[in-house]
């Protein structure tokens, strides 16, 4: 049986991988008493006597964490965004390429990646790869997501705008708005762009789910190409990765009257991918939960490559 402690296991994505994990047998959750969370010594022994430390921290907590590991046989496998472009680091996205998956099972070091990160580089990186999209434009990124991306302050905040007025929800709305958002950084550096996207995130009065969306005109091509051979790169990318679906050129079954649903894969480890619009002008959309591809569902796939476990135990695909 092996060992894991999750350090921030009372936050949104802690409680998610927890809920992931608590029925394995094959797996022991070391569990620290809420008085004793700030107590370092015995949190440091926690920390080193697992197998795997999961961090669902903020960025300066997750790198105060890993100066506390000393047992070289503990590994870390953090979901903050402070070690995503981190030497030293395997980036946790297993379908990113074709040696991924071992780079994070040999790693002593992985970082979860982020959730519009995952959609965001699903649809694109395969695209670059093979050379038919240009890898020296600043690509145009754009979605909408699920208020528990947020945390805990912002699901408080929109729970508690459902209950005072319920007549006058928030919707959608724009943030980010500086260009500055977090994940900027593992977008640009994993998909192996010259520069970083312009990324417009909205978030939209529902719990979770998202929809990535990227416009591709015909003229950031290397060549000219149809819906049809931009749907085949992905094809090939992704004809044996269980947790990536793609879906026909301009799916109208996948619609209901015409819109494409963020909360389609709720509760899965799963990323959905459409190839929208006509030969001139492409729409990439990738449809995942934030909490679940984007966040805990990830985590739990990452754990189990690290220790060896199926890939896709404790995960609804």
């Amino acid at each position: 049986m092996n060992t894991v402690f999750i350090d921030g296991q009372i936050g949104t994505t802690g409680l998610q991988i927890q809920d992931r994990l608590s029925q394995r047998a094959d797996i022991e959750l070391l569990q620290i008493a809420e008085e004793d969370r700030k107590n370092i010594q015995i949190k440091q022994r926690l920390i080193n006597s697992a197998d795997v430390v999961i961090l669902c921290l903020p960025d300066d907590a997750a790198r105060e964490t890993v100066a506390l590991v000393t047992n070289p046989k503990t590994r870390v496998l953090d979901a903050s965004t402070a070690h995503r472009v981190a030497p030293g680091w395997v980036y946790g996205l297993a379908e990113l390429a074709p040696q991924q998956r071992q780079q994070i099972a040999a790693a002593a070091r992985v970082s979860n990646p982020g959730c519009w990160a995952t959609g965001f580089l699903l649809a694109v990186t395969p695209l670059i790869r093979s050379g038919i999209l240009r890898a020296d434009i600043p690509l145009i990124c754009h979605g909408i997501s699920g208020y528990t991306g947020g945390g805990r302050t912002m699901i408080e905040k929109y729970a508690a705008r459902s209950r005072q007025q319920p007549d006058n929800l928030w919707y959608a709305r724009p943030y980010g708005l500086g260009l500055k958002h977090k994940h900027l950084g593992e977008m640009q550096h994993f998909a192996g762009l010259q520069l970083p996207p312009m990324f417009m995130p909205s978030v939209g009065h529902f719990a979770q789910g998202m929809l990535v969306n990227i416009p591709l005109p015909q003229a950031w091509f290397t060549q000219p190409v149809s819906l049809a051979a931009v749907h085949a790169v992905l094809a090939e990318a992704y004809a044996d990765e269980p947790c990536v679906g793609l879906h026909p050129v301009n799916d109208d079954a996948a619609l209901d009257e015409g819109f494409l649903d963020p909360q389609a894969n709720n509760g899965t480890n799963r990323n959905d991918l459409f190839v929208f619009g006509n030969d001139q002008q492409i729409l990439l959309t990738s449809c995942l939960d934030n909490l679940g591809k984007g966040a805990a569902g990830a985590a739990v796939q990452n754990l189990n490559l690290m220790l060896g476990k199926p890939e896709l135990a404790s995960l609804n695909v």
